[in-house]
């Protein structure tokens, strides 16, 4: 049997990344986590929505692409139906990720709604059955970016959260290693006042599968501390949480911002009921005026302080995602040295990142701990 390492470095380089690793410099290969006892096990690689760099996201194709280029966790979004079921979208408007648009059955279901204080005109999952949802196909949501995944437009069907489930203990077997799920609860003080509520679905879910654990390979996320909150306190949820974070502003319908959460004793009362923090990566090392990567801050220290993980989001490939510094020619949707920013970001201590391209977030954590 092949042992994990084996495993993550053949789905690395089965996509054909080493040719990028020629940009990164011996020195690279060094650890920097003095005393946070880090090694390559805990560094977590999430596939953000998936491998959504090579696949439209939030399909289950996605999801098993992750898995099968050595993610630990796939990491859907969840939104409710109107007979509420969670499936799996990047929001509840579905007009720029599947081919609603193109449906001439369904153009009068378009209409504008306030989410979350913002008024958004399109289609929304929660005027739709399951069974209505099921007739649309996924479509690439940013395909001026990433043109490849367009290939694929029309295939893939919007995936329920037990499939996503369910896919993710097949693969577990398959692969012999345990995928882990990182779900999100998208917008849910919106979906709670639509009597839609995004709390008692995914808990009885987690429940049903016997994911509701300290230990198990689970992350429940939100960008509203109030609802991790009450998944602590009211649901009893005992599968581990993180809470996401922006560089400004503050959560939904929140006296609080995110910067207060993230003082040392924001973090602290956030230790109460969250395990982990998911802060945007400018958090971690912000850039330079010119756009150039800067300095680290001492956010990776706050929170392991308060035994809190860190894994910051989302790290991509193309240049235009990239800090100045490590971008290659000009065109803003090529490659750049994407290797070299999570090689660096994964130095600071880091628990995990959130990647687009799994196969590159494994390499450079492999990279790091001199697995290569």
């Amino acid at each position: 049997m092949a042992d994990r390492r084996q495993v993550l470095r053949f789905g690395a380089l089965a996509a054909g990344v080493p040719a990028v690793l020629g940009a990164a410099t011996p020195a690279l290969a060094t650890p920097q986590h003095e005393g946070h006892g880090r090694h390559d096990e805990d560094s977590l690689v999430v596939g953000h929505r998936g491998a959504s760099g090579y696949r439209p996201e939030h399909t289950l194709a996605s999801y098993e692409l992750a898995a099968r280029m050595g993610a630990d966790f796939m990491e859907p979004d969840l939104v409710s139906t109107k007979d509420h079921v969670l499936v799996a979208r990047h929001e509840p408007e579905i007009g720029g990720t599947t081919d609603v648009a193109s449906r001439p059955e369904f153009a009068a279901r378009k209409r504008t709604v306030v989410l979350d204080g913002v008024s958004v005109t399109g289609w929304f999952t929660h005027d739709f059955t399951l069974a209505e949802l099921r007739t649309l196909r996924a479509t690439e949501r940013i395909p001026q970016v990433r043109q490849h995944n367009t290939l694929y437009n029309g295939l893939f069907q919007v995936p329920t959260f037990q499939e996503i489930l369910d896919l993710r203990k097949k693969l577990s077997r398959e692969l012999d290693r345990e995928i882990g799920v990182f779900p999100e609860t998208k917008h849910p003080t919106y979906f709670r006042r639509l009597g839609l509520d995004l709390e008692t679905p995914l808990v009885r879910a987690l429940r049903r599968n016997g994911l509701d654990r300290a230990d198990a390979k689970v992350f429940v996320q939100s960008f509203e501390a109030k609802n991790l909150e009450l998944l602590h306190d009211e649901y009893r949820l005992r599968a581990p949480m993180v809470f996401l974070t922006s560089a400004a502003g503050s959560p939904f319908d929140d006296t609080k911002t995110y910067a207060d959460y993230l003082t040392p004793a924001g973090l602290r009362q956030l230790s109460r009921y969250v395990d982990g923090i998911g802060p945007e990566k400018n958090q971690i090392i912000p850039r330079n005026a010119d756009g150039t990567l800067g300095t680290p801050t001492g956010l990776v220290a706050d929170a392991h302080a308060a035994d809190i993980k860190v894994m910051p989001y989302t790290f991509r490939a193309e240049n235009q995602f990239l800090p100045v510094d490590y971008r290659v020619g000009t065109d803003p949707n090529a490659y750049g040295r994407a290797i070299d920013e999570q090689v660096t970001f994964l130095k600071t201590g880091l628990d995990g990142l959130f990647t687009d391209q799994p196969d590159i977030g494994v390499l450079a954590r492999s990279v790091v701990f001199a697995k290569v």
